[in-house]
Order: structure tokens, then sequence, then C-alpha cells
């Protein structure tokens, strides 16, 4: 599948990228380590280079990133190593020891580059694939009300598209987003957000399972990979909805289905970013339906059937506990069946 950010080859099917694991971060023999501590400025020069097997350790990259802040006057040599960034790894999964990057596995997560950095980063160190101008605030829709205008971070070069594979007791999840639009969800050996969800799974054996703001799908799609035969995947902020639809293609052979049909374009989307009545974004064929809608959480039950639901709410902000028990009880008399807050 074409990527709609570069254009490229990025996104690939769930296979390709759990066959990658766990080689794709492992060191060879000539391959050099030297730890750096996070909370220090680096030595002014000595971070290595690329080894002859095209891999660096992580903390060369971030020494290379920091000399590079340093001559372009982003940085005076004083900050810490860890100020350079957040590093987000393609593709994520958990791993049990610092990484060895290969060619453009590395989406930079930075509050300092400007454009012109940005490009010199894409062009000197080849483990980065994108560089993403960060922000105090989580991008996205956060705000369950809709008032607040939803706020991203900027893509600055390269492509920030990367894959994020989730266990699950029914089989791995891969997960495709674009960084600078959608919050980001690391993943761990034990996700307390898919174990409930697979407890409620196997307790209820729903006919039909809802993720009501599914993000970039992986709650979703762990229903589907428990092949339960009608999965329905929404969200009212575009790029969660249209990344769902993506992942339903790239997980398509976990799947009983036939096909997927992607109704909708990218760019057409960001156009009308936050969806209200429900819009289908994409659509499968086969012993399993799964859909994916772009709206409002309240109006989604439009579409729903009229036979029990087990729906998973898993809304950014669960800190105002009256609100969640509002939406909860809102969304119940509309729709029959069981709906909870992983």
């Amino acid at each position: 599948m074409k990527c709609p950010v570069c254009g490229d080859e990025c996104i690939r099917e769930a296979g390709e990228i759990i066959d990658m694991i766990p080689a794709v971060f492992a060191r060879c023999k000539d391959c050099r380590v030297k730890l750096l501590d996070k909370r220090l400025p680096p030595p002014r020069e000595g971070y290595q280079e690329v080894c002859a097997c095209g891999k660096r350790f992580l903390d060369d990259v971030f020494w290379h990133l920091y000399s590079l802040f340093r001559r372009e006057g982003i940085f005076t040599g004083k900050e810490s190593l860890r100020d350079v960034g957040s590093p987000l790894l393609h593709p994520g999964y958990p791993i049990a020891s610092p990484p060895f990057l290969p060619g453009r596995s590395l989406v930079l997560l930075s509050p300092y580059p400007d454009k012109a950095v940005a490009r010199m980063i894409i062009d000197e160190i080849p483990e980065i694939r994108g560089v993403v101008k960060s922000g105090k605030f989580v991008p996205g829709i956060t705000d369950t009300s809709l008032r607040k205008n939803p706020r991203t971070y900027e893509l600055l070069a390269g492509c920030d598209v990367r894959a994020n594979v989730f266990p699950t007791k029914a089989g791995p999840v891969v997960i495709f987003q674009q960084h600078s639009l959608i919050h980001v969800e690391f993943p761990r050996a034990h996700n307390p957000k898919i174990c409930s969800v697979e407890d409620r799974i196997t307790k209820l054996k729903p006919e039909w399972f809802v993720d009501a703001c599914c993000g970039a799908g992986t709650l979703g799609l762990t229903g589907a990979r428990w092949g339960i035969p009608h999965v329905l995947l929404n969200d009212t902020w575009y790029a969660a909805a249209f990344w769902s639809a993506c992942n339903t293609w790239v997980n398509r052979k976990f799947f009983r289905i036939d096909d997927v049909t992607i109704h909708a374009d990218y760019a057409d989307m960001s156009k009308h970013p936050v969806g209200r009545k429900p819009v289908l974004i994409a659509e499968t064929e086969g012993a399993q339906h799964i859909q994916i809608f772009q709206a409002d959480l309240q109006s989604l039950h439009q579409v729903l059937p009229k036979e029990p639901v087990l729906a998973v709410i898993d809304l950014f902000d669960k800190s105002d506990r009256a609100a969640l028990g509002r939406i909860i009880r809102d969304w119940t008399r509309h729709v029959n069946g069981e709906a909870f807050i992983p």
C-alpha cells in the first residue's frame, strides 16, 4: 500500500513486519556499545559511525543528533542528551535491551528543530526516517465534548509513519499511524487495555464488537483477531479513522475476510477532520464483517444493530469520572448490550 504521507512503500503487511522481529534491532559481532548517561550532555566528539552491518547503537544516534543541534546553535552544550527528543522505533515492539538501529528506523519527536535543521537531520543521519516538531500537548482529539479544536504536531521532514506490534492472546496486531496527528501508544509485553478487552470477549463471546473511540485501531482489531463475526471501529478524528482502515488492510490475513475496501481518501478527510454523523470509511467482504466509521461517539448508535453489542469506549481523558459515567449511560440508552471503559 502506498503511504499517503510520502508516497513510498511504508505500509507493509503485518506478516512482513512481524518477520522483522527480533533481528531488526540486533547487533552484529562488530557493533560497538557505549552507554551514555542521558541526564548529562555527551562529549563533544566521539560518537560511532554506522557499522559495516548497517546499524548503529541508539545512544550514538542521539549523540550524533546532539552534535548537530550544537553545531546549528540549537544547543549550547549544557543540555542533557535526553533533551534531544523522543525516539520512536520502527517497528516498535517490547524489547529487552537497547537497540541497534538500521537505516530509516526512527522517528524523532522534538520541540527544537525547524524545517532547515530537520532536512539536515534526514540528510546526515541515516537512521532517522522522520522529524516531527512536538509540543507540550497530545495531538488529535482529547476533549470528548468536541468543543476544543484538535491540535497536531508538525512533520518537518521525512515521513512520520511507523508501525507498532501489539501482542494479544490471539496473536500479534500490527498498527501503523502518522505520529504528528495521533497520540503515541507504546507496545508493552502486558497491555492492561488489551487484557481488559480480551477478558470481556472470552467471557461474553459477542457476535458484535465495537471500538467506539478506536484511535489507530488496536483494540478493535484485537477483537477482529479473536474472530468476532461483526466488528465496528469508529473515531471522530479523521486520522484515527483512516489509519484504522489501513490497519484493517495491514492485518487482513489474520481475519476471515476476502477483501478490504477503503472508501475514503486521506487528503479529502483532512478537509473535514472532525466527524459528526457516521461516514463509512472502509469495510470488508467475507465471513467476518469489519467496518470503520468516522463519527461522533454520540451518533454512532445510528449504524449499530438492535441485537446486543459489546462496546469498548477508550476515551483519552479518563480523569473526570462523572463525565465518563454520563457517556456510558448515554450509550446504553441507545445501544443494546454492554459498554465498558478499559
